[in-house]
């Protein structure tokens, strides 16, 4: 069993999995449900429908699954759902779904939310994301996988920023961010590829070298994004990092994508 401080409170109906350690003045709401191994270090509260992964530690003062910060939210059953082996640290904030985006946030596995980061309702998070401090995601915002948001970052309701990206410190982005691409300043532009985090992550010389002519083609002034779209395409039909950029492209959002300063 695990290790629950006496002044915690724990609600009737919770569910705990093995070896859980509560702390001092914790609350743990009726539907909340605790992975293996989780600890809450003190004066952290889940509440709601939560479900949270195994091995993930919340530090104090952060509120978790409380209700979503959206005016039409009518009390409605949405969800939030944390993985596993996330860093959950101090006054972080991460709200539950609504009706009007699918009734459920989720954050994926291996994340770290550094203090007093905030994720709105109905937001997409992937695995191995990291938010600085102060990093502010609106509602309906979609991270990939490997995505990290600098220091006091604000990323507006509805963007997408994709898998690999890295988004710098104080940038308000407003559009779309590619995957592997760098978006800073404010409002934020693109700023180039993430070269650093993909040399880091392990991926081939060729590959980076692929993914920058493929960039300089896409943001060329020549044409249309589209038009530029096909052309990359076609040059790059069996290289998956480009093809990648190109879905993202493709399938589009409700945002616009984020573009060089000069472009």
């Amino acid at each position: 069993m695990g290790d629950i401080h006496p002044t915690a409170i724990v609600e009737s109906g919770a569910s705990l999995g093995e070896g859980v350690r509560i702390g001092p003045f914790c609350m743990v709401g009726s539907e909340a449900v605790l992975g293996d191994g989780c600890e809450l270090v003190s004066h952290a509260v889940v509440a709601g429908r939560t479900t949270i992964g195994p091995r993930t530690r919340i530090f104090p003062f952060a509120s978790i699954g409380h209700q979503p910060q959206d005016l039409k939210f009518r009390g409605e059953a949405s969800t939030l759902t944390i993985g596993s082996d996330c860093l959950i640290r101090e006054g972080v904030t991460i709200n539950p779904g609504t009706e009007g985006g699918g009734l459920e946030t989720v954050v994926g596995n291996h994340c770290a939310l550094l203090a007093n980061s905030h994720i709105g309702h109905d937001c997409h998070v992937g695995d191995h994301v990291v938010l600085s401090n102060n990093v502010m995601l609106a509602g309906h915002v979609t991270l990939g996988d490997y995505v990290i948001v600098g220091g006091g970052a604000a990323i507006i309701q509805f963007a997408r920023v994709g898998s690999h990206a890295f988004v710098g410190g104080l940038s308000g982005v407003e559009n779309d961010v590619i995957p592997y691409g760098m978006a800073l300043g404010n409002r934020a532009h693109l700023a180039g590829l993430n070269i650093v985090g993909l040399q880091r992550r392990g991926f081939s010389r060729e590959d980076i070298h692929s993914l920058r002519r493929a960039y300089r083609l896409l943001f060329a002034a020549e044409g249309t994004l589209m038009e530029r779209v096909e052309d990359v395409a076609a040059e790059f039909d069996k290289l998956a990092v480009v093809q990648e950029v190109l879905d993202f492209i493709r399938v589009g959002g409700k945002r616009a994508i984020c573009t060089p300063r000069e472009a």
